[in-house]
């Protein structure tokens, strides 16, 4: 069995640019939140929002997806990144020890008004900061000692210096020609959600460049968002606490 990298983030964390950075590097197998469509478009969909009609696939379970990732891991190492509320259910010790583990979080004033600029309607269930933070407290009592964590604004601020960071952690040596990339990519052959509109920015870029640090007030914003921030901020602070510095 390979190494199976898993990348556990939160919706709208810029997850997704860096899994595109990892496709770069050549040597990895990488799936686009592959528990995820089951989560949404399965054939029992698990998602709050669903309503009789939407898009189902036979046959897509969350236990089919599991085996499927071993199977790719039979041939050669598998980087995934997805989002840990769509498979709480499986946190066994057995299940868990399959993965070398990482998360990406984001400060939640952005990921939030992110999501609702998107999605108006979303669910709290589908936010991720409660059981992002759940799954990295489990495995750091598993395992003692807590794995590692990069925050997307270091990452943006200093993408070289954190993604190597990153590479070292998780035991892969660091690629820099995967930093960059040619622009026009089509990230919607990667994501099965309605064709990869949420990733429309990613297809222009090219690649992990810096980035001035961003701040997003949260105080002139809808009544839902200012309420789902501050219930998901602690969540967000305890693992920021653990974050890999920037040197």
């Amino acid at each position: 069995m390979h190494k199976i990298i898993a990348l556990w983030a939160v919706p709208r964390s810029t997850s997704t640019a860096f899994e595109w950075m990892m496709r770069q590097r050549g040597d990895l197998d990488c799936l686009h939140e592959p528990f995820g469509e089951a989560w949404y478009q399965g054939e029992d969909p698990l998602w709050p929002r669903y309503k009789e009609g939407e898009k189902t696939t036979e046959g897509l379970t969350i236990e089919s997806v599991w085996r499927d990732i071993l199977t790719r891991a039979e041939k050669g190492p598998v980087f995934l990144k997805d989002f840990p509320h769509y498979i709480n259910h499986m946190w066994t010790a057995d299940f868990l020890g399959h993965f070398t583990h990482a998360f990406l979080i984001r400060d939640p004033a952005k990921t939030i008004s992110s999501l609702f600029n998107k999605w108006p309607d979303f669910d709290e269930l589908e936010v991720g900061f409660p059981e992002q933070r759940a799954l990295f407290d489990l495995l750091t009592a598993l395992n003692g000692a807590p794995p590692p964590v990069i925050d997307s604004d270091d990452l943006l601020e200093d993408p070289t210096a954190m993604v190597a960071a990153f590479c070292q952690a998780v035991g892969i040596p660091f690629l820099p020609e995967a930093m960059t990339w040619e622009p026009g990519g089509d990230p919607s052959a990667h994501s099965w959600w309605d064709g990869g509109s949420f990733h429309a920015n990613l297809a222009q870029s090219t690649g992990l460049t810096p980035q001035p640090r961003r701040y997003v007030e949260v105080k002139d914003s809808p009544e839902r968002v200012r309420c789902v921030y501050r219930r998901m901020k602690p969540h967000y602070d305890h693992l920021y606490q653990h974050r890999i510095k920037p040197a």
